[in-house]
């Protein structure tokens, strides 16, 4: 008998496992880009923990295992920031991110008022882009970053989250 995955807020005592996750989780990104001094493989325990604090950060348990997170804040324009999305290598192809995505939505939406979401992505990382584009977020920007890189911003409005949702 498997276990299922479950999804809930992230705690002070799982920072450790996101940051091993995180890690693990980036270097495909990394070496997609052949950048591996991206934020996610350079953040430090204290600045997850003070992101803990500060956002919305769910994890996905399968036992006692972090196998995926994503964390989310309303900004002051009351748009959904939502950023980490990662999903462990082994996990992934199971729809966990559109879990994980769709949780932190909820919980954006509850903190509200929230009017669009709002998160981005590497040109290259075309599985991401699949993902967003399956869960309703449409493309609003291309922005170069540098030779190698390119962020593309997706947005969906609530609306559409909600719809999803239901």
């Amino acid at each position: 008998m498997g276990m299922s995955v479950i999804i809930s807020v992230a705690t002070e005592d799982d920072a450790e496992q996101i940051l091993k996750l995180q890690y693990l989780g980036y270097q495909s990104e990394a070496e997609l880009y052949g950048d591996w001094s991206i934020e996610p493989l350079t953040q430090t325990l204290d600045s997850l923990r003070a992101e803990l604090a500060d956002r919305h950060v769910l994890v996905a348990r399968l036992g006692d295992e972090v196998v995926g997170s994503v964390r989310g804040r309303v900004d002051e324009n009351g748009v959904g920031r939502i950023s980490r999305l990662v999903v462990h290598p082994r996990m992934q192809r199971h729809g966990l991110g559109g879990r994980l995505l769709t949780a932190v939505e909820e919980r954006l939406v509850a903190q509200g008022p929230v009017e669009a979401f709002r998160l981005h992505t590497g040109h290259r990382s075309l599985g991401n882009l699949r993902l967003y584009a399956r869960q309703g977020y449409r493309q609003t920007e291309v922005r170069a970053v540098s030779r190698k890189l390119s962020f593309v911003t997706l947005e969906k409005p609530v609306q559409a989250a909600l719809k999803v949702a239901v």
